[in-house]
């Protein structure tokens, strides 16, 4: 089959690679229809995400078809169309049983202590082989593994895997609450699903921070309050449209090596100069005894938070990687009664042969580059 496989810090290719295999009773093997190129795929690529093995393959976001199922998954059939969470849990152990599938005690190979398992990510993940293929072994199917309602199409459905959840929980860290003042720093498409998570998880406004134009014209579709840190400073522009006071909650949607500005906005920096840039501006801009859900990726090691600001502003601070399977099948009814239509994120359509180029033109944010899904089938 057809792959997108990692060689080294800035060489992926399109290869061809053996067809996965059921290995495990809980194993399920899926025919990918759809897969998505996501920005936790270039920290892999650009090796801010050390300890990557040769030969993994990419990918963390799918839908695809069930081909074959292990004796001990029971709730599935060849046929059935399923949306992959992007962490993997074994949905039997003391952490998956209260919701906490990212710290699944049985997933990751490397043992308990270990932390998060999920497709095509570094050694200390697993590794466990990724789902920008045309098929995929899925471990502990039973679990990592969710049906789509027929009335989702799969396009709505391979955002629900990764992105819409985690901005979901993003949200859910952040203590978002009726009527609070939300920031968002980052219109990416994470930051995208953060506004309507924290819309519809009771925010009164939602103030969102940039510098790519296409972006902010999509939050201001959601009625987003738009600042441009290009040609504002947007600690000033924020403070003033607060009243002095900051928003009550901050979603951090950035990560470690995001593009920043020198100078407050008056100078595109390149990426990497300032990676604590937006962890600094959401303890400096939000309010006293207010809280901060970090869901930036950033890398184990990365020691550049201000920690001292923080305690002396009473803050509380959550982060952590989602729980995917946590809040997928309840994302799925909000995308199947209309509440939330994902496609509207989505920006390209591209063959697989293409992904190689397309990763390329991601990696620039290039305008009209949110989000890509790769049509597999």
């Amino acid at each position: 089959m057809k792959a997108v496989v990692w060689h080294g810090e800035g060489d992926i290719r399109l290869d061809d690679v053996e067809d996965p295999k059921v290995l495990e009773p809980t194993d399920a093997v899926i025919r990918i229809t759809r897969s998505a190129i996501c920005g936790t795929d270039l920290h892999m690529v650009r090796g801010t995400m050390p300890g990557m093995v040769e030969g993994t393959v990419l990918g963390h976001e799918a839908v695809g078809v069930v081909e074959e199922v292990g004796s001990a998954v029971r709730g599935f059939s060849p046929g059935d169309r399923v949306v992959i969470p992007s962490t993997i849990g074994c949905g039997t152990c003391s952490y998956c049983r209260v919701g906490y599938y990212a710290q699944c005690d049985t997933a990751n190979p490397n043992g308990p202590a270990a932390g998060t398992c999920f497709f095509g990510g570094p050694e200390a993940t697993g590794p466990v082989d990724g789902l920008q293929a045309e098929f995929a072994r899925i471990p502990y199917a039973a679990t990592t593994m969710v049906r789509i309602p027929d009335g989702v199409s799969d396009d709505q459905a391979v955002l629900v895997s990764d992105i819409f959840p985690t901005a979901w929980f993003g949200s859910r860290l952040a203590e978002v609450g009726s009527g609070d003042t939300v920031l968002v720093l980052g219109a990416g498409v994470v930051g995208q699903f953060a506004i309507a998570s924290a819309k519809r998880q009771g925010a009164g406004r939602v103030i969102v921070v940039d510098g790519i134009a296409s972006r902010l014209d999509k939050a201001r579709e959601q009625n987003a309050e738009t600042v441009d840190f290009n040609s504002e400073d947007p600690l000033e522009v924020v403070k003033d449209l607060t009243g002095g006071i900051g928003p009550d909650r901050v979603i951090e949607a950035v990560g470690v090596d995001a593009e920043s500005p020198g100078e407050r906005g008056r100078e595109q920096w390149k990426p990497g100069d300032s990676p604590a840039l937006a962890l600094q501006w959401a303890v400096e801009l939000v309010a006293k005894a207010g809280s901060i859900g970090i869901i930036g990726v950033y890398p184990p090691g990365f020691g550049q938070f201000p920690i001292g600001d923080a305690m002396n502003k009473n803050l509380t601070l959550r982060m952590g990687n989602c729980n995917h399977r946590r809040y997928i099948p309840n994302l799925l009814d909000l995308v199947l009664t209309g509440v939330v239509d994902p496609t509207a994120f989505i920006t390209r359509h591209e063959s697989p042969s293409a992904a190689i180029e397309a990763y390329r033109s991601f990696d620039l944010r290039e305008d009209g580059w949110l989000k890509t899904v790769l049509d597999v089938a």
